[in-house]
């Protein structure tokens, strides 16, 4: 909607407009004065936003007011970005001309392509085109004082949020206990999980009471899931008393407390006073001594002092054990605030379900037409529904009016946000809490109708994403992902976003949207936002419906160069050009030349050749995706141009050989990614100079001294580098390689949390001799303290010593040591404190795992591996024993070995012949795997191998030897 744009667009001119203001802005273009009106003019306008947001829904006068003040901002933002361009095109000139002749990069003007303007500043000598900036920003802020005084016509008033004014446009679905349990399909899992949860005794830790939240998205079937256990018998049975009270928005704590009263004793005098501690005072007196099972329908305040309020917990501890209050919400951080321990999570429908829900409306008093043709268009339509119960019963509603099939198909080929049903039932309680976000996290959710429906989405990159429209504002830029990380996580936790997945040490990577979100977001975005699937057979794309269009994304289109009707002139305001899906072979450089105000470009997954060295003139170019481009070679030098960019990717390009010499005119380059370029010798020279550099995902050690390539001590600098760096190609050049290292100061790299570190392959004509260097340059890596996961690769050491600082890494949770041919002794790693994951495979040497893998140094007591969950080995082809503590090591101190321990696996160690003692007395060991293990397989095996009692009670165990593919015996 577009409060949330104009919002977040407001805040960020106003703060260019101060940024520039306190330059030389007011000498130089004379543009003081306007640029004072326009902002107060800016302020003036968003404090009657969110009214006017409101009012659109049924006025679209206001919603072509809303429209022409967009367009003056977007305009805004891109008449003052090219400013700021122009002053970093100047630093990048004179810091060009400070490095003389002997420069690395030769010295070049840059000329930009502005339609409009050209700049002067001091004494640069340049003809300023007739529309300068001093007058583009005078006639945009002509048009906004216009803008502004049309606002008086519709009456707009400054509104709060969560005001009277909320209830006015979306009238709040008032709830009742009561429930027809015919009209309920499915939740059968769900349900039973939720009476156990009320009827079973509370455990000591829980005390006198329990408090479960069901959270979901809205129309998810939340509050009917609540109504399914209030009303079962056995629940009826189990409690003294039963109260339902219907929350909402906003949190009236006096109101609530007069509801649960009303709903005690209806014929309570003291229900009517305004004072709250009588109020409560009168519940705790209803329900002392008595088992109380309250149900607050709705829930959305996240506000800890209102809740508090409410004494609840309080009250609730003067109920009998085994109370229960039963929570419905869309926010997990409801949950959270009520610090609840016990959630249940409403998902969608099951297929099956979700049509027997849409059949029992569709088809009511009209049997006949569901083997008459109408069942099979009524499945198709169901598959809209993507399990939104609420989405089931709309829709069925909807075509139970319809009495031929052409209109039941009409329903199935529409849009489902072009129904008018749809958008009256299911969108109004979305928009509920579409409202209920704060005006940058709304305009961050509105940025994902630019995926298909269906897209899983880095969460990363799609921070990325919000960072290169300037949605998270924030002087620094660490500051800017932190920010970005949170809206992620508000968005997450009203459901917006669902089907997560992340790595083994629990974080979340990425995510899709629900396809009625997602139909949701492209209701409100339907003007800016498009979608458009190419014709088959034609590479040309026909022109937009409407110059409005900012954010376009094409799939499918066919292998070819990319190109736009030359005529086409709505291109002109797109600011996100996405393609997917499709085999693009470059983009012609009409195309490019006509899309000046892109700020997002995402070329991935194509079949990319080559790119046009017109791709510089996009001065306002944040974010460029190159991956997967397995045909590009190489970039056009006018890359470097783009003094805007903060992301660049070229993940799995892996024909690219080399990237720009003149990277260091780059910048505003935050991330830089380049992992999986096999043929990329090395990094240009120019990437040390960019100390703002955040995120390098790949570096690769240059084999030989080439003055063009970066070295590794080039990233000292870069104290600001965050999350993975892969270091790859180590070892060529022992010596030089550890002095690089050092130089690196990985120790200083604070915010770095993955560090995996990869030497050059075995050669096989290479001796261990040449590889000797391997264990200095393993002595100078000494990461900082911070890390969290550490991989290395491929490393020629014979002992661990040079691993002695690992022990210094008390934030370590996951190590991963493959293919070190020679070592033979495993590293100490027992007293890693906080090691959750350790894999360990391609040991050969290895023939004994003793106690110095424990960390057992002479007498030694506590605990050790205490947070391990995870142990894996894989190809230990000479290992024979596993050693565990001795009778005398366990009875002259007290020894816990890991004691979390959940997987054990060992695949190929031939040679091994028994497990060590102490696996036998773990007790969280859940999954244990042995494979191609010929002796453990014989002596593991179930039933009849003399160990199997010692491993028995493992809930899952798999043994598979090498000729079989699947499980060998599996125990319950």
């Amino acid at each position: 909607m577009a409060d949330a744009l104009i919002s977040v667009l407001l805040e960020q001119l106003a703060s260019v407009v101060y940024q520039h203001t306190n330059q030389a802005v007011k000498l130089v273009l004379n543009a003081e004065k306007a640029v004072s009106s326009f902002s107060s003019n800016l302020k003036a306008i968003q404090a009657v936003l969110e009214d006017a947001e409101k009012k659109q829904v049924t006025d679209p006068r206001v919603e072509d007011w809303l429209e022409k003040l967009k367009d003056v901002s977007y305009e805004m933002e891109d008449v003052l970005d090219e400013w700021n361009t122009e002053i970093l095109r100047r630093q990048v000139e004179e810091k060009q001309g400070k490095e003389g002749e002997n420069a690395r990069v030769t010295k070049k003007k840059v000329c930009f392509p502005m339609p409009c303007v050209c700049f002067c500043f001091g004494q640069a000598n340049k003809v300023i085109h007739r529309n300068n900036i001093a007058r583009r920003i005078e006639e945009l802020n002509e048009k906004l004082t216009s803008i502004a005084a049309e606002r008086e016509m519709y009456g707009f008033h400054q509104s709060t949020k969560g005001g009277p004014d909320d209830q006015q446009v979306i009238q709040r679905q008032k709830t009742t206990s009561l429930v027809d349990i015919s009209k309920i399909f499915g939740r059968e899992e769900e349900k039973d999980m939720l009476l156990s949860k009320l009827l079973r005794e509370s455990s000591p830790e829980e005390g006198r009471f329990l408090l479960i939240p069901i959270v979901g998205m809205g129309g998810m079937g939340k509050t009917t899931l609540a109504q399914l256990a209030y009303n079962d018998e056995k629940v009826t049975n189990h409690f003294h008393k039963k109260v339902w009270v219907c929350v909402s928005s906003p949190f009236d704590e006096i109101k609530i407390a007069r509801a649960i009263i009303e709903s005690l004793d209806k014929n309570e005098t003291q229900k009517s006073s305004n004072e709250l501690e009588t109020l409560l005072l009168c519940i705790r007196s209803h329900v002392k001594d008595k088992k109380l099972l309250l149900v607050l329908d709705d829930v959305w305040t996240e506000n800890q002092k209102e809740w508090e309020n409410l004494k609840l917990p309080v009250i609730m501890q003067s109920c009998a054990k085994g109370s229960r209050i039963l929570v419905t919400t869309r926010k997990q951080g409801v949950a959270k605030m009520m610090r609840a321990s016990s959630m249940i999570y409403l998902d969608k429908l099951s297929d099956r379900d979700c049509l027997a829900l849409f059949n029992s409306i569709a088809f009511l008093d009209r049997k006949k037409d569901e083997d008459a043709g109408f069942g099979a268009i009524g499945e198709e339509i169901v598959k809209k529904c993507k399990g939104l119960p609420l989405a089931a019963k709309t829709l069925g509603s909807l075509v139970w009016f319809k009495k031929t099939r052409e209109e039941w198909r009409d329903v199935l080929n529409s849009k489902i946000w072009e129904l008018e049903e749809v958008e009256e039932q299911v969108f109004r309680p979305l928009l509920l809490s579409y409202y209920d976000l704060a005006p940058a996290v709304k305009i961050c959710l509105l940025y994902c109708a630019i995926f298909p429906k269906d897209y899983h989405f880095k969460k990363n990159n799609l921070i990325e994403l919000w960072m290169s429209q300037d949605y998270l504002n924030s002087k620094e830029n660490k500051e800017k992902r932190r920010k970005g990380q949170n809206y992620f996580e508000s968005l997450a936790m009203r459901s917006f976003f669902q089907d997560f997945d992340g790595n083994e040490m629990g974080d979340i990577l990425g995510c899709k949207m629900h396809d009625i979100v997602h139909d949701f977001v492209q209701f409100l975005t339907k003007k800016e936002c498009i979608i458009i699937e190419a014709a088959k057979g034609d590479n040309q794309i026909v022109e937009l419906p409407g110059d409005k269009v900012r954010h376009l994304t094409l799939t499918s289109v066919p292998e070819g160069p990319l190109s736009f009707p030359t005529s086409c002139c709505m291109c002109r305001n797109i600011r996100t050009l996405s393609i997917f899906n499709s085999r693009i072979t470059t983009i012609s450089p009409g195309s490019i030349l006509q899309m000046k105000c892109l700020r997002t470009l995402n070329l991935s997954d194509s079949v990319l050749t080559e790119l046009p060295k017109e791709l510089g003139e996009l001065i306002h170019l944040r974010y460029m995706d190159l991956s997967f481009s397995k045909g590009l070679k190489e970039l056009p030098d006018a890359v470097c141009d783009l003094f805007n960019l903060q992301t660049l990717v070229l993940v799995w390009c892996e024909k690219l050989e080399k990237l720009p010499k003149a990277m260091e005119k780059l910048i505003n380059l935050k991330h830089l990614y380049v992992r999986y370029c096999r043929k990329l010798r090395y990094l240009p020279k120019g990437i040390g100079s960019l100390k703002s550099l955040q995120a390098l995902d790949c570096f690769y050690v240059c084999e030989g001294d080439d003055i063009e390539a970066l070295k590794l001590g080039d990233l000292g600098i870069m104290d600001q580098l965050q999350g993975s760096l892969r270091i790859e190609r180590l070892g060529n050049n022992a010596k030089d390689d550890a002095s690089e290292i050092e130089k690196a100061q990985l120790g200083n790299k604070e915010h770095l949390s993955h560090l995996e570190v990869r030497f050059q392959e075995e050669d096989e004509d290479e001796d261990e001799e040449q590889r000797k260097g391997d264990s200095e340059i393993v002595k100078a890596l000494q990461p900082h303290q911070n890390l969290e996961s550490l991989s290395i690769w491929c490393c020629y050491i014979g002992t661990t010593e040079s691993l002695y600082w690992i022990r210094s890494l008390h934030n370590l949770r996951r190590v991963d040591l493959s293919s070190w041919p020679v070592c033979e002794v495993l590293p100490p790693l027992g007293k890693l404190p906080s090691l959750e994951i350790l894999e360990i495979e391609w040991m050969g040497k290895v023939e004994k795992v003793g106690v110095e893998f424990l960390g057992i140094e002479e007498q030694v007591s506590g605990i050790l591996f205490p947070r391990l969950e995870r142990l894996s080995f894989q190809s230990m082809y000479n290992w024979e024993e596993w050693e565990g503590i001795t009778k005398e090591d366990s009875s002259s101190s007290e020894i816990t070995i890991m004691p979390l321990l959940y997987i054990l696996e060992i695949y190929e160690c031939p040679e091994l012949i028994a497990l060590p003692d102490f696996l036998y007395k773990i007790s969280t060991l859940h999954n244990l795997t042995i494979e191609r293990c010929p002796i453990l397989e014989q002596d593991y095996e179930k039933g009849v191998g003399k160990e199997w009692h010692n491993i028995s009670h493992i809930p899952n165990i798999t043994i598979r030897p090498e000729s079989e593919s699947e499980p060998e015996s599996e125990s319950e």
